[in-house]
């Protein structure tokens, strides 16, 4: 340790410190060159200053033989911490006099005194300031003081709110419910409030003095940005004032906004096309009815009337499909009470379309077990899974419907002979509007609601529903509910 302190190479680094300040210079940069000018001046081998928040502390900047300690968090209810935060404001101290594990570190890495001075802004500390040594001959007074005197001005850097608070632990940034960062003029992060590690994944530690994990816009600029795993972020930049060397960067997640949004583009664009061909048609034998009433025949005229009635009622089905899915569609809050599954069965077949009934198979035990559910749903579920059949199968292949029953569940199937199912596409089918593949859509046109609609009104009985290839071709779709 030198015997006295080199003030002429402080107070001309300090100078070089007042005119980073004086250009526009603030927060890490200026703190950082502090320590670089203070540390060969006092003759110290390391320094370091911890930033303290309501949560504790967090070296934020380090010199020389303490570099390593950057980004090293301190417990609030750590004993070094308890006694930085606790008597003289400035002192000398031996490392082994702490009883904490930052002692033990420091230890470790040779250092074993140091001259510590809180930094404080009318009575509130917002950090210590630390001058390391390695041998055990005490600093004196000198060292002391110029340490009291540099966390004074630190002090003042905070009161100006020059870019510091930098690790994010001040009770408004904290706060925030959005991610908020601070980087440099290189881009890298000098601020990480804790919503920004929830938002990222990304604690303070893998944060700090690194790039940001996504593009940064230009300043007042807004750019949605999605994230490796597939989250959308929504991020905004501002300048700080001055030159502009610092940047404020906020951001949230809007995945599930882009998907509400990706929802609501595509109901619009399906239920256009879907409700287009129906009107389009009833609209045409209408039209025809109007106009060549006398010049049709009677046969011609029920024919038309026969397909006006067709198509309204899909329109109807459609309808009640689309008003379901964007509604809570279910038994509602009536409690689950047992019913007879291959009646409700044999009663859901009879209100199918009859083209559709003359295509069913029914094989149905006479000692099925009762379900435990909502009988009325079961129609829909009926349905819609029929409908679906038939829809991915040849005109009159049959469709099967099959019921069986153990000790826990009781489960119908419907099992077609038509295109069936890939593997891939067994979940996928059950989101809402999913279609498979664009040649799917165009050869099999829907609102692909259907299945959407099982699943909720299924497993709102505490049932599941899946699909699974046909052996010999064909899908089967299996109802499975609690046994009554």
């Amino acid at each position: 340790m030198p015997e006295r302190i080199d003030f002429p190479a402080l107070i001309a680094g300090h100078t070089v410190v007042i005119e980073m300040i004086n250009s526009g210079d603030a927060g890490l940069p200026v703190l950082t060159q502090l320590l670089r000018v203070a540390q060969p001046a006092l003759g110290a081998t390391g320094m370091a200053f911890v930033e303290f928040g309501p949560t504790g502390g967090r070296v934020i900047a380090a010199t020389g033989a303490a570099e390593w300690a950057l980004g090293r968090p301190l417990a609030v209810d750590d004993p070094d911490t308890v006694c930085l935060l606790s008597g003289p404001r400035v002192r000398q101290a031996r490392v082994s006099d702490l009883n904490g594990k930052l002692a033990g570190e420091l230890a470790g890495s040779g250092l074993r005194r140091m001259v510590v001075s809180r930094a404080e802004i009318g009575g509130h500390t917002v950090g210590s300031l630390h001058a390391l040594y390695p041998g055990d001959d005490e600093p004196g007074a000198e060292q002391q003081g110029v340490i009291a005197y540099l966390a004074s001005c630190i002090g003042h850097m905070y009161g100006d709110q020059s870019g510091l608070p930098v690790h994010g632990d001040g009770p408004v940034v904290a706060a925030l419910a959005d991610g908020l960062a601070v980087v440099d003029r290189d881009g890298h992060v000098r601020l990480w409030n804790p919503a920004a590690a929830q938002v990222t994944g990304r604690t303070v530690e893998q944060a700090l003095s690194r790039p940001l994990p996504f593009p940064l816009p230009p300043s007042g600029q807004v750019r949605d940005h999605r994230m490796p795993d597939g989250r959308w972020l929504r991020i905004t930049s501002g300048d700080l004032p001055g030159p502009g060397t610092l940047r404020v960067v906020t951001f949230r997640d809007i995945t599930d906004q882009q998907r509400r949004d990706h929802d609501r583009e595509l109901f619009v664009a399906v239920t256009s096309h879907e409700l287009r061909t129906p009107v389009t048609v009833i609209k045409g034998y209408a039209d025809t009815l109007t106009d060549h009433w006398e010049s049709l025949t009677d046969v011609d005229r029920r024919q038309a009337a026969r397909v006006i009635g067709q198509r309204a009622n899909e329109l109807a089905r459609l309808v009640d499909r689309l008003l379901s899915s964007a509604a809570e569609v279910g038994p509602g809050d009536d409690p689950p009470t047992p019913f007879d599954l291959g009646e409700a069965l044999r009663s859901a077949v009879v209100d199918l379309p009859a083209e559709l009934r003359r295509r069913l198979v029914l094989r149905l035990p006479s000692d099925l077990p009762k379900a435990l559910g909502h009988r009325p749903s079961l129609s829909t579920v009926l349905t819609e899974l029929t409908t679906n059949a038939g829809k991915y199968s040849a005109p009159g292949s049959p469709i099967e419907i099959t019921a069986s029953g153990d000790g826990h569940l009781v489960a119908f199937r419907v099992s077609d002979q038509g295109i069936g199912i890939r593997p891939e596409h067994v979940e996928r089918a059950f989101d809402r509007f999913w279609q498979g593949e664009s040649g799917d859509r165009r050869g099999y046109p829907g609102a692909g609601l259907g299945l959407y609609l099982v699943r909720r009104i299924v497993e709102q009985q505490n049932g599941w529903v899946s699909l699974r290839p046909r052996t010999g071709g064909g899908t089967v779709a299996e109802v499975r509910l609690p046994r009554g």
